[in-house]
């Protein structure tokens, strides 16, 4: 445990994953100075409290960067009429793709009202449009479906 400079050896005292067992608060913080590292509590609520001695800094430091690498996915909804005019469309496709460069999976909702419902056609043409107009954007993931009286599809971002 001691080598011939009187310090104590770190992995005499605690290698990866070692469990030292039970012993006192004080005995546990001498360890942890000793290694120039941290006395971190793990689990308050046990009998006895669980700790770890580990570098806390270093630790938060790669939990903030797995963070930001993670991309919170949404989803975003864009609604439309059969009837939906030319210009309309345009502005609801541009928003469409921006959404899913965004990186976010988007919703396509054709909301059918009184007796347009009649001509499902018209909706699945627009949504076969949107299909071919998106491009390289995005992937369908849930092919055009009635629910009710509104047909859904819906895209997410290519990869």
């Amino acid at each position: 445990m001691v080598d011939p400079e009187g310090t104590l050896e770190r992995s005499s005292i605690l290698g990866p994953g070692s469990h030292t067992g039970i012993m006192s608060r004080r005995e546990a913080q001498r360890k942890a100075e000793l290694l120039g590292l941290d006395l971190v509590e793990v689990s308050p609520n046990a009998d006895p409290p669980v700790v770890r001695v580990m570098d806390f800094g270093k630790f938060q430091f790669d939990e903030k960067k797995t963070k930001k690498k993670q991309k919170i996915q949404k989803l975003k909804e864009i609604k439309l009429r059969p009837v939906t005019d030319e210009g309309d469309y345009k502005v609801k496709l541009r928003n469409l793709i921006a959404f899913l460069e965004r990186g976010d999976k988007v919703k396509v909702t054709i909301r059918f009202k009184g007796r347009e419902i009649t001509h499902k056609e018209l909706g699945m043409k627009l949504l076969e449009r949107i299909k071919a107009e998106i491009g390289n954007a995005g992937v369908v993931d849930q092919e055009p479906k009635l629910e009710g009286r509104q047909l859904v599809m819906v895209i997410s971002p290519k990869k």
